[in-house]
């Protein structure tokens, strides 16, 4: 097994007692949580990671074949807890890190103590009139042609529709971090996240979890957050002031209040 911790660009900071891992999104790497970590520093150890094919990962060690499902990234968090030897964990994932940490707890509830997910989803994809994940096959489909044909076009055309902000900077930075990743690598992420469908895992998931929910999310639909809500047990959820898929970049303040309040 090669070296977790160069392998998943481990990194260990702050002095706590109780230990909060957080988890980047698709197209990210834990740079995304520059805005948060300093308010947790002091009282807590954090831990930060990128998944394997994400940010300063080996890439080496990426296999189509095992990240094709998200349990290829599920084995990610487990060994990262495993190495460090975690337990009682904080589980603070973005987007699609909210079921693979979710899926995580399932396969190991010892390791985990509390999960917070932000801007979660249990589905992207409609179901007729049944369910909204706020996508249809096509748009996915077509999403992921531009990504093969256009990876630049594809990462200057996603970012402000998921930043939904008016400070360029945000969207140019986020934009960077899509460009800067392998573009292989990123189409078969996109397509494992986007096509994903955990709804029949909620039930199984025990841990103790809040649900941030943007007010005006164009990946998930409040409908999905709603929905997961609905069918995750022990979880709250908290409609933010905040608008885009990034809160933790657009509106840090709002975002830690909130993990705040919910931890203590």
């Amino acid at each position: 097994m090669n070296d977790v911790r160069a392998r998943n660009h481990v990194k260990v900071i702050g002095e706590g007692e109780r230990t909060i891992v957080f988890a980047h999104g698709f197209g990210c790497d834990q740079s995304m949580w520059q805005f948060i970590t300093p308010s947790f520093e002091k009282k807590y150890r954090i831990v930060l990671f990128d998944y394997v094919g994400s940010g300063n990962s080996d890439l080496s060690a990426y296999t189509t074949d095992k990240y094709q499902s998200l349990h290829g990234y599920v084995q990610d968090v487990l060994d990262v807890i495993e190495t460090l030897k975690l337990k009682d964990i904080i589980f603070i994932g973005h987007s699609i890190s909210s079921m693979i940490g979710m899926l995580a707890s399932i396969e190991r509830p010892d390791y985990f103590d509390k999960m917070i997910m932000i801007g979660p989803s249990s589905c992207y994809l409609n179901e007729g009139n049944t369910y909204f994940g706020g996508f249809e096959k096509s748009d996915i489909t077509e999403l992921l042609e531009m990504m093969e044909m256009n990876f630049a076009g594809w990462a200057s055309f996603m970012a402000p529709l998921a930043m939904n902000n008016p400070d360029p900077v945000l969207t140019k930075e986020l934009e960077r971090s899509f460009i800067s990743a392998d573009p292989v690598i990123a189409r078969e992420f996109a397509e494992v996240t986007f096509f994903s469908d955990h709804r029949e895992d909620l039930p199984k998931a025990t841990i103790p979890t809040l649900i941030l929910q943007c007010s005006d999310d164009s990946i998930v639909p409040i409908a999905a957050g709603e929905y997961l809500h609905k069918h995750l047990n022990n979880s709250t959820f908290r409609l933010m002031e905040a608008k885009g898929h990034y809160p933790h970049i657009s509106h840090p303040e709002e975002t830690i209040t909130l993990i705040n309040e919910y931890l203590t």
